[in-house]
């Protein structure tokens, strides 16, 4: 029996031993966490969690910082509101807020010897090319420069159509950016239960998730702070954008006592998502993740068990193309049961692809009167989604 649970011990923490090899890591810091029960800012956990993450860097470890609480902080001065609902509250109560969270975090990060630099982050920095590059480079001179970066979205200006709209997502996407091994997200629950410890005093933290299934997913519950937007479903998605790219993730109790120092020394604490061993490229990262799609092809069986076998899309594949979008955009692959395939790059302008769809490749020409490609999308142009 003694070595059963000995055998059983290090099976659970050897993941979390991979951890030693890691250089950069992104910490997301939820609104539960760094507020109190009033929704006010938690002044305490706050200086704990900033020594943590000095003393991280003290050690040799790089660390972008993805922060909410700009809202929360907001109502310590916007007192007349509960939590806002109309979205001019939500602004007025970010762009008042986040000034008030930034000046926490430069002064005591000051006291531990640690430049900051604020970004601040929306749904169409991550998916115009252009835009994204430009933030990744902004990041990376950042952190060339040893200051630690602090992103949040930009609550203040943005509205729901162009929100990334939580900040589980977006720390998953600034994973993507600075190319992390590591990102950390510290929440108001000890982890991934297999159902919800609220309701459930049987329930189980799961320690590993090596892949994100259904039935994984199924374990997803909601919020579980009115002061936060996001709930395990959010933190799933956080885990599959990161895991796609080549990256772990641990979602953790925030208020455990030196919670980030005790998972970078290898304490199996909350859940890991273990990496993706076939990590995508840059590129394909940004396409089945960062960009918005501007169409959708519906796709027959065949293609759809091409695309599933590493293979291009071609016309003779496609069913109906659906959407008013240009050569080059980034569209939306579906099966005929609609279940979400791929996304990818198109060859060819919705116009032309409702043309040619269906058709062989050596009839392009004879239709369009041009074939500047074969296929509808190439194989390097395309990401799938896990299955």
């Amino acid at each position: 029996m003694l070595q059963f649970i000995n055998d059983l011990r290090s099976e659970i923490m050897s993941p979390w031993k991979g951890l030693e090899n890691i250089n950069r890591i992104v910490v997301k810091i939820g609104s539960s966490t760094l507020t109190q029960e009033t929704g006010r800012i938690n002044y305490e956990i706050i200086e704990k969690l900033i020594r943590q993450i000095s003393n991280l860097k003290n050690s040799g470890y790089e660390v972008v910082l993805v922060s909410s609480g700009a809202v929360a902080a907001g109502l310590s001065f916007l007192s007349g509101y509960k939590r806002p609902m109309h979205m001019r509250q939500k602004q007025a109560c970010a762009a008042v807020g986040q000034v008030a969270l930034i000046h926490i975090y430069r002064k005591i990060f000051g006291e531990y010897g640690r430049n900051i630099g604020q970004i601040l982050l929306t749904k169409a920095d991550i998916a115009d090319r252009e835009r994204y590059l430009n933030a990744r480079d902004a990041l990376f001179e950042l952190i060339d420069n040893d200051i630690i970066p602090i992103i949040n979205e930009n609550d203040a200006v943005v509205t729901d159509d162009i929100k990334v709209g939580d900040n589980d997502t977006l720390s998953a996407l600034v994973s993507n950016l600075v190319e992390s091994d590591l990102l950390i997200i510290l929440s108001d629950i000890d982890g991934l239960y297999d159902k919800n410890p609220q309701k459930y005093d049987d329930a189980q933290l799961i320690h590993i998730v090596e892949n994100i299934d259904d039935k994984i997913i199924a374990c997803a519950g909601g919020s579980g702070s009115s002061n936060g937007t996001g709930g395990m479903i959010t933190k799933l998605k956080a885990a599959e954008i990161v895991t796609a790219f080549g990256g772990n993730m641990i979602i953790a109790k925030g208020t455990e006592e030196n919670i980030l120092n005790r998972l970078v020394s290898g304490e199996p604490l909350g859940t890991i998502f273990l990496k993706n061993k076939k990590a995508l490229n840059a590129k394909k990262q940004w396409i089945g993740y960062g960009a918005d799609f501007e169409g959708e092809i519906i796709i027959d069986l065949g293609a759809k068990n091409a695309i599933l076998n590493k293979k291009s899309l071609l016309p003779v594949g496609i069913k109906k193309v659906e959407g008013n979008f240009e050569r080059g955009s980034i569209v939306r692959i579906v099966d005929e049961e609609k279940k979400i395939i791929a996304k990818g790059i198109s060859n060819y302008k919705s116009d032309d692809l409702k043309k040619i769809m269906g058709v062989q490749s050596n009839e392009i020409e004879s239709i369009l009167g041009f074939n500047d490609y074969n296929e509808a999308i190439h194989v390097n142009n395309i990401t799938v989604k896990e299955m």
